[in-house]
């Protein structure tokens, strides 16, 4: 069994199988729009942009 934590709501879901939880991380769909929401107003945002070396860590990366 697996247990997570909505991020939107902060709801326990515990879930015997991974395919038993459709909206993954979110507990439901309203809470998987409510995050889509805050990223579209601004609410969330990343607050600096990339670098190059944080691109070439993210590359060495994905080699290995």
């Amino acid at each position: 069994m697996s247990t997570y934590e909505c991020p939107t709501c902060n709801k326990q879901i515990t879930v015997g199988r991974d395919e038993d939880a459709p909206y993954r991380p979110f507990c439901s769909r309203r809470c998987k729009m409510v995050d889509l929401g805050r990223w579209l107003n601004g609410t969330y945002r990343i607050s600096e942009p990339i670098k190059p070396q944080d691109l070439e860590r993210d590359e060495a990366q994905d080699e290995s």
